[in-house]
C-alpha cells in the first residue's frame, strides 16, 4: 500500500480524534470515534491524515480519510459532527444519508446530531462507493485542467 505524500500515520489521526476527547465531554467524541471505526472497517486501506491546522481549530487540524483521493473530512461543531464527502454529489445515496451541503455541485455532507443513530450498512456502502469513485478516477486518469492543443500541421 502506497502512502499519500506527506501522509500522517494513523496514530496521528487517532491522536487528533483522541485529543478531541478533552475538548468534547459530550456525545460528539463517541460519535466521531464510531464514525472513524466504521470508515476503517469499510476500507482497511484508508489513509488517515490531519490537515488544515490553524489557530481557529486550536492547531489540532481536521481528520481526513483518503484512498485514491479524499473520501471525507470530519469536523465537530457545537450541535453536530459533520462528515463532508469530497465528491458526495457523484455518489449514490439511496438511504438518504446526505442531509447537509446539498446545494453544491461537488461536495455533500452528513450532519450527525445528539441522539442520532448511524445506519451502518448504508454508511459503509457510501464509504465504499467513495473509494470506488476515487480509485476509478485515478486508474483512468483525471483530465488535465489545460488540455494541450493539437499542433498545427505544416503543409
Amino acid at each position: 500500500m502506497k502512502k499519500a505524500k506527506n501522509a500522517k500515520s494513523p496514530t496521528s489521526t487517532i491522536r487528533v480524534v483522541d485529543d478531541k476527547r478533552h475538548d468534547l465531554s459530550d456525545w460528539r467524541f463517541p460519535m466521531l470515534s464510531h464514525l472513524r471505526a466504521l470508515i476503517r472497517q469499510a476500507d482497511p486501506e484508508v489513509v488517515e491524515e490531519v490537515k488544515w491546522r490553524k489557530p481557529s481549530n486550536g492547531m489540532k487540524g481536521v481528520p481526513v480519510w483518503s484512498h485514491g483521493g479524499i473520501i471525507c473530512t470530519g469536523e465537530t461543531y457545537k450541535a453536530v459532527v459533520k462528515l463532508t464527502f469530497a465528491h458526495g454529489a457523484s455518489l449514490p445515496d439511496p438511504a438518504g444519508l446526505f442531509n447537509s451541503s446539498l446545494e453544491g455541485k461537488t461536495r455533500r455532507a452528513i450532519d450527525f446530531h445528539d441522539g442520532d443513530t448511524v445506519d451502518e450498512k448504508a454508511f459503509t456502502a457510501l464509504i465504499r462507493a467513495a473509494v470506488s469513485l476515487n480509485t476509478k478516477a485515478s486508474v483512468v486518469g483525471r483530465p488535465s485542467r489545460f488540455p494541450k492543443k493539437p499542433k498545427a500541421s505544416s503543409a
